[in-house]
């Protein structure tokens, strides 16, 4: 049995676990299930968070119940009050660069209760627990690369097993997610073992993952000095706050790979290959997504040889079969542009070229795919910024419940338009097209390269990149 709470016509059941604390012999280990109980489980609080170094300034907008731990492995449930069976279910995963971020800072209510859906939230393993690479130090750590991704599909597995029992359709699951979890979106469809546990994906602002295995032994062998079956010894008596130090030595990022074990293949590879019967996808970024990304680096400054250095890592990001197609494209229609800006111009490149690429690909399978750009004006000074889009999707302005990373005017403009994106996203998750009664037309991202600009007049244009920025991208 399990005790939730209810609060405004939402039942709320926080804190279930979907498979067992990844502490002591199980650190870096594949996700395993967690242990049954007796009685009645008790959820009605905030889980654990995953452990994380301190998030940037320009992130601190709001506190985050649920204390910091290993033992992370929670998900939460808004489900309708009362009975009810067969309603879509809306998977959510939260954002962070894969080194921030909890299912707790985003509230469901609003959309189980306004649109009669199930919305599930996860934690999963972050940073140096979640996507450290040490295969080579024995075979139970094969994968050890993406153990966050797959603590994702754990906990899509433990959806199809228990969502009928609050309400939920096990065979209508959507997967969305911004930033990281747009990332973690795309890649679901080129893991093997998610087959079949989603039905449907909306991608915020995500980019392609398309590089190999990095080594993670490497870093932890420089930190203790030891090395084989010492090592791992070492670095499984470690502390957490000593692994998380040396994730900050190691430049503090984290990335999934395509390690041919989790990851088979990039997401367009494997849209392409489900064909027709695949998850149909909407894809999109919004209008300024580089200023938050650029006001990090503020006071160290941002110089033409920071650029200069930073362009063929990005270029790889844009265009993954031919980046040098990018970097002469920025060399060229960027360079009267201004150092900072030029990097806000590339992160916005990796978010839509990813979205293109990838919307393009559903289409072409058959399954469908859907393109947007969200430019609905907000109170942020770094304009429609990367995460603006999470508080319109959840809607949450009639509460003041501001979800995600920046607050916005509580107008009537924008209370519209959250009614209207969060139903557009709905009409998707229930019927797998954003289209239908009282909702914008949207057609699908084919050869006209139609997209949605949600903006205060929502209205479709034709190719709003253009070819030379589409051939940049290579799509």
């Amino acid at each position: 049995m399990v005790r939730g709470i209810e609060r405004e016509g939402v039942e709320r059941y926080l804190g279930l676990p979907y498979a067992a604390p990844p502490i002591g012999h199980l650190r870096w280990r594949e996700p395993q299930p967690a242990e049954p109980w007796r009685g009645t489980f008790d959820a009605s609080q905030f889980p654990n968070r995953c452990l994380q170094a301190p998030a940037p300034d320009v992130l601190h907008d709001r506190a985050t119940p649920g204390e910091m731990s290993e033992d992370c492995l929670y998900l939460n449930i808004y489900t309708p009050a009362g009975e009810g069976a067969g309603r879509p279910v809306m998977f959510w995963i939260h954002g962070g660069a894969f080194i921030l971020g909890s299912a707790n800072s985003y509230d469901g209510t609003m959309l189980a209760r306004d649109h009669d859906v199930v919305v599930v939230a996860l934690n999963y393993r972050l940073g140096i627990f979640g996507f450290q690479n040490i295969a080579g130090l024995a075979e139970v750590y094969q994968g050890s690369g993406n153990r966050g991704l797959q603590d994702q599909v754990a906990a899509l597995r433990w959806v199809h097993d228990n969502i009928a029992d609050y309400g939920g359709d096990t065979n209508n699951v959507t997967i969305f997610g911004e930033s990281a979890g747009g990332t973690s979106v795309l890649t679901m469809h080129a893991i093997p073992s998610a087959r079949g546990l989603f039905h449907r994906s909306i991608c915020f602002s995500g980019t392609d993952v398309n590089v190999g295995p990095i080594d993670g032994i490497a870093p932890l062998h420089e930190h203790f000095e030891l090395e084989g079956d010492d090592l791992l010894a070492a670095a499984l008596a470690a502390s957490p706050n000593e692994l998380l130090e040396i994730q900050q030595k190691i430049g503090g990022s984290a990335s999934p790979q395509v390690d041919g074990v989790v990851v088979t293949e990039t997401a367009t590879q494997a849209l392409l290959a489900c064909g027709a019967i695949g998850p149909p996808l909407i894809a999109g970024c919004n209008k300024d997504e580089g200023t938050m990304f650029s006001s990090y680096n503020k006071e160290a400054g941002i110089d033409a040889a920071m650029v200069e250095s930073m362009l063929p890592m990005f270029s790889a990001l844009v265009n993954l079969d031919h980046p040098a197609d990018y970097e002469t494209w920025v060399k060229t229609a960027l360079s009267d542009v201004a150092v900072g800006k030029q990097m806000e111009r590339w992160w916005y490149d990796v978010f839509r070229a990813a979205a293109l690429r990838n919307a393009a690909a559903a289409h072409r399978a058959g399954a469908g795919g859907w393109v947007f750009n969200f430019n609905v004006p907000t109170d942020n000074p770094l304009g429609v910024a990367h995460g603006s889009e999470i508080v319109f999707t959840f809607n949450t302005f009639a509460d003041d419940r501001a979800t995600g990373l920046f607050t916005h005017d509580k107008s009537v403009t924008n209370e519209e338009l959250a009614r209207l994106w969060s139903s557009m996203m709905v009409q998707f998750a229930r019927t797998g097209n954003p289209n239908g009664p009282d909702l914008p037309k949207w057609p699908q991202y084919g050869d006209d390269a139609a997209c949605l600009i949600f903006d205060d007049a929502p209205h479709v244009v034709h190719d709003p990149d253009g070819a030379e920025v589409r051939a940049a991208y290579g799509i």
